[in-house]
């Protein structure tokens, strides 16, 4: 029987995974240099994990998570976003003693039941920042300095910066009826899933990929926050001008977590269509203590990989490619073959990628296959060489030759390489 994957994942490989190695090499640079630290969490958490955090009426807990009974008879969820289990894993592992605030990044896959179409996958990955521990909006301010500093640096253009503020507990009551207000207004204009919403979560009706004319002339956020929301809004909004971090405030974006509370955002690129958000966060200020902690304001984002990939190739960017070796070993006969085995393994531990034969080829057909790889040089080594103390080294894409004593041939080589890198 032939196996296929499951639809909605991906097999990686070849070209394609040099755009993974470049995104992924790139975040940690940026986050590493921002001071954040990586963190790993389980793919599989308990499920009351996101009930309680994500929010029980929104799409992602209704209609999206991968979520099964194990053996112990817990419900158990693929794990749909990163920050509940940063924040769980803060809180179980008592990091609060370490004191605030505290800065972590995490790469990894994620789980959605969605219908699979460009740059929206039901495993996909993403790079994540959390900032725990300050309310400041300096704090908010260094996330989304952190954010145009990856973007810039892996090359992503023709992006937008959407920016709002939700408020808090204290004003969003008001905000929610009026919000409500509007929509019941427009009952005969929206979706199923949008009149149900409205007896559930209304903020969400602003989410929604069908009813956006809708949205677009609904109530603002902005305009119903209370004194200490505004002045963290004007701060934040203040800074970002001063420090040249180009946005457009959007009164309608709320994100699709019940958690968010203040400060959300979206970066969206122009040329992605229907999936362009390519970068999206937001603070949490209550999602510590609904979790069990103590109360700690934090905030943070998630970006797309498989969505950042899209957008560079429609950049056309180039990224660097990792070929397979730049050194290939040619043994002929079974006495060179264990010194070949030893030369090979001397280029590896001074940082030489390089393959050896391994299955008795003739020497036309190992260089073959040596160019096929993309090796840059070929050093071949027969029984009649190896009387001789000689090896030849063969430049294959200059078709050049020359004869090197063996007591030499792991230094020309190491020379040759560092030359090209």
């Amino acid at each position: 029987m032939r196996y296929e994957k499951i639809k909605g994942t991906q097999d990686i490989f070849g070209d394609e995974i040099d755009y993974w190695y470049f995104i992924e090499e790139n975040a940690r640079i940026v986050a590493n240099l921002y001071g954040y630290r990586e963190l790993r969490t389980p793919i599989i958490e308990p499920t009351e994990l996101f009930v309680r955090s994500v929010g029980e009426d929104t799409d992602i807990v209704q209609k999206e998570m991968y979520t099964f009974i194990d053996k112990g008879g817990r419900s158990i969820t693929l794990r749909p976003e990163g920050t509940a289990p940063t924040v769980r894993a803060f809180i179980e592992n008592s990091m609060l003693n370490a004191g605030l605030p505290q800065r972590f990044f995490y790469i990894g896959p994620m789980f959605r039941y969605e219908r699979p179409q460009a740059g929206r996958l039901r495993q996909f990955h993403q790079f994540g920042v959390e900032l725990i521990g300050s309310a400041h909006p300096s704090s908010d301010t260094e996330i989304l300095l952190l954010a145009e500093h990856f973007l810039n640096k892996i090359g992503v253009r023709d992006r937008v910066l959407h920016l709002n503020s939700i408020g808090c507990p204290k004003c969003r009551p008001v905000y929610r009826q009026k919000l409500k207000e509007y929509y019941e207004s427009h009952v005969d204009e929206l979706c199923e899933d949008c009149k149900r919403r409205m007896e559930t979560n209304v903020l969400r009706l602003l989410d929604c990929k069908i009813d956006v004319a809708v949205a677009e002339r609904a109530p603002k956020s902005f305009e119903f926050l209370c004194e200490e929301c505004q002045s963290h809004y004007d701060a934040l909004k203040k800074r970002l001008y001063e420090l040249g971090i180009n946005f457009v405030e959007d009164g309608t974006l709320v994100r699709g977590l019940d958690y968010y509370n203040r400060t959300v955002f979206e970066i969206r690129h122009k040329e992605l269509g229907a999936q362009n958000t390519i970068l999206a966060g937001g603070r949490y200020d209550g999602l510590f203590a609904e979790l069990g902690g103590q109360s700690t304001p934090a905030l943070g984002f998630a970006c797309g990989i498989e969505r950042l990939i899209l957008a560079l190739k429609i950049h056309g960017i180039q990224v660097p490619q990792k070929k397979a070796c730049f050194a290939y070993v040619v043994c002929i006969g079974e006495k060179s073959s264990i010194e070949g085995f030893k030369i090979a393994e001397e280029l590896r531990k001074r940082g030489v990628p390089t393959i050896t034969d391994v299955s008795d080829r003739k020497l036309t057909a190992q260089l073959r296959h040596a160019d096929k790889l993309g090796a840059k040089v070929a050093l071949i080594l027969g029984d009649e060489e190896l009387s001789r103390s000689v090896a030849h080294v063969k430049i294959l894409d200059k078709f050049t030759q020359i004869e090197v004593s063996l007591d030499v041939a792991t230094d020309y080589i190491v020379e040759l390489y560092r030359s090209n890198f």
